[in-house]
């Protein structure tokens, strides 16, 4: 019974300590819950405001919707306002960044380097991609696509994963286009047309499902299967032969051609000159013939005497011997006898001796 008037004193002694240091918890508390209230409040007005590069696009979703439709719910570089998390979330977009995407089917595996493993000598269908061509043979054809991504909205929001879209196309045109071109275009004749179908055929599919893209660059490399990787390039190397062949003989060709061709026309040339010649020729003599024709319609036989005496005087003229022959009174023709080897002067007078009794007679 004594004991317990002596404890109340120091009861209330701790009741005002452990009273006091209550309130400078609470109070210490109360400071660190206004440091957090105002903290959370510049954290939520400084949150509001988010900015965008150059080389960014942004998109709000409120509630995980887009804010806006189409090119308005892109925003371009600059200081943006939005609702802090979790109202709103912003979602920052490359923008001008190319993308690519590789085809996943119709290519064999095949470790590379000097240790890979030699092909097996058949091909698995399982493991080995490929595609079939339009003559029915089988090669192997990859391709990579690179490609721009022109509407956000409907490339990011609009699909689950568009980017397996994008490669599921690249795979679809893949088939497509290999199965309308032969193995030989489609692996070294014309390999250029069958990309160029390719693209259109991505173009086509990405159109169709509104993906948002557009194509830059398709590159495509095809090859024929392994196993018979050694026949088509002994083919290859023939064809080569043969094209260097024709080559050689088409330029012997055309050099056959051209020098056949300038002599052709050198002949030709020359065959016209003669024409001309002759031709004047034969306009000279017709007209000499037409300025005679005249004198030889009034008298012909004066015309055919001074003709015949200016042929005589033009023949005559650088000749050493002159022998005329009048015509026969009786119109016989006269027998000449030519001895073509001269025969002495002394000869000659014997031989006129017997002209002397034709004087007499």
């Amino acid at each position: 019974m004594n004991s317990t008037p002596s404890k109340t004193p120091a009861t209330g002694g701790w009741s005002d300590a452990g009273t006091q240091a209550l309130a400078e918890a609470l109070k210490s508390s109360f400071v660190l819950v206004k440091i957090a209230l105002v903290l959370l409040v510049v954290y939520f007005c400084g949150s509001n405001f988010f900015t965008v590069s150059s080389n960014e696009r942004a998109v709000v979703l409120r509630f995980g919707q887009p804010v806006g439709r189409g090119e308005e719910a892109v925003l371009g570089p600059g200081f943006h306002l939005a609702w802090p998390y979790p109202i709103d979330e912003v979602v920052k977009i490359p923008a001008q960044q190319i993308l690519s995407a590789s085809s996943t089917v119709g290519w064999h595996r095949q470790e590379r380097g000097p240790a890979a493993p030699a092909p097996p000598p058949r091909l698995n269908p399982v493991l080995d991609g490929y595609a079939v061509t339009g003559d029915g043979n089988i090669l192997h054809a990859q391709a990579q696509l690179r490609y721009r991504v022109v509407d956000p909205v409907r490339f990011y929001f609009g699909f689950t994963n568009a980017m397996a879209l994008v490669t599921n196309a690249l795979n679809n045109a893949l088939f497509h286009a290999v199965a309308q071109f032969s193995v030989d275009d489609a692996l070294r004749l014309n390999l250029p047309a069958l990309k160029e179908r390719m693209l259109a055929r991505v173009e086509q599919l990405a159109r169709e499902q509104e993906l948002g893209i557009s194509v830059e660059q398709l590159d495509l490399v095809t090859a024929p299967p392994r196993q018979v990787k050694a026949a088509f390039d002994e083919v290859t190397a023939a064809e080569s032969e043969l094209y260097t062949r024709v080559n050689e003989a088409q330029a012997y060709a055309n050099g056959v051609r051209a020098r056949a061709q300038g002599e052709a026309s050198a002949r030709r040339n020359a065959a016209e000159a003669d024409r001309n010649r002759l031709v004047a020729e034969v306009e000279s003599e017709a007209r000499y013939f037409q300025d005679m024709l005249p004198s030889y319609r009034r008298d012909p036989a004066l015309f055919m005497a001074r003709l015949q005496v200016e042929t005589l005087g033009r023949l005559m003229t650088n000749a050493q011997d002159k022998f005329f022959l009048p015509a026969r009174a009786d119109g016989r023709p006269r027998e000449v006898r030519l001895q073509l080897n001269r025969e002495p002067q002394r000869l000659k007078t014997e031989v006129q001796a017997p002209t002397a009794p034709e004087h007499k007679h």
